[in-house]
């Protein structure tokens, strides 16, 4: 069905005060948008990260009175007579289509590709994981799951066990199983994320190799010839010591979700067990990787 959007433009800190009123007029739905394109990391839990000059997008149902709408806006103290405001008429389409037509198969590495269900797989011959985006917790558009599927890609993993910490989806520890390792361990405090990557398992036939934990579950004296926690940088600093473990020595370690401002100090939690190789970088993110000592 059509849609009518109505775009303000505020700041940062009026922005979900003005969210609600928007919602109080008759809005379906209210987005915040960075008038500027900020890039935003790394928001505390419950927080909503807003910026200096945030545009607030209601959507409103097309037989909507707009003129009325403006006019309840304007009441409010927050906005006032003559406050601005673009108001568009959003073409009518089929969206479930729209998004699944953005989605193609992304090689990864040289053997490595991952494909929407939708799509045809561009090399049958290539090593191919199928996952539909929207799933849950990581599809490979990510820079940080790209660097770790790269790095995968990269390694001989024949015969291998492989460690998936913070697995969301499971698409490094399912793209690990399918690049030759023998068996894959996910990890995750999301049950969600289990889920998910028991769902992606088995629509790829490796659930058979792939175990999947909540910690508090997870057999003791874990640990595996390559371990891959593509997380946040806070977390990988704190639990240094535990991820540290986890690698026999010799094994290798993959590390991301790492801002290229926040990777000097990951290196140091990590150097002293791990000789590190040089920090890959790709679109303002990071990957660490090194061997265990």
């Amino acid at each position: 069905m059509p849609w009518i959007q109505l775009k303000i433009n505020t700041t940062g800190n009026q922005a979900e005060n003005l969210g609600d009123v928007v919602i109080d007029s008759g809005a379906v739905s209210v987005t915040f948008q960075d008038t500027h394109d900020n890039p935003v990391f790394e928001p505390l839990p419950g927080e909503t990260r807003l910026w200096g000059d945030t545009d607030v997008i209601g959507l409103y149902d097309a037989e909507t009175d707009m003129a009325e709408v403006v006019a309840i806006l304007a009441s409010h103290p927050l906005l006032g007579a003559g406050f601005v405001h673009k108001i568009e008429q959003l073409e009518d389409k089929d969206w479930e289509r729209e998004w699944m037509d953005n989605f193609h198969p992304m090689r990864f590495g040289q053997r490595l590709w991952i494909c929407p269900s939708w799509r045809d797989v561009p090399d049958p011959g290539a090593v191919n994981v199928m996952l539909d985006p929207g799933l849950a917790f990581g599809t490979g558009t990510h820079p940080t799951t790209a660097l770790c599927l790269q790095w995968l890609d990269g390694l001989d993993l024949n015969g291998k066990t492989v460690i998936d910490f913070g697995c969301g989806s499971g698409i490094l520890a399912i793209a690990a199983l399918k690049l030759g390792a023998a068996r894959a361990i996910g990890i995750d405090i999301d049950p969600q994320a289990i889920q998910a990557s028991r769902d992606n398992a088995q629509r790829n036939g490796v659930s058979e190799r792939l175990e999947l934990y909540l910690p508090k579950d997870q057999p003791a004296e874990l640990s595996a010839e390559v371990v891959v926690a593509n997380i946040l940088a806070g977390p990988l600093r704190e639990l240094a010591p535990l991820i540290s473990c986890l690698p026999v020595s010799g094994g290798h370690l993959g590390l991301s979700g790492i801002l290229a401002s926040q990777a000097e100090s990951v290196c140091d939690a990590y150097r002293e067990k791990f000789q590190l190789d040089p920090v890959a970088e790709k679109e303002e993110w990071c990957r660490i990787t090194g061997v265990k000592k």
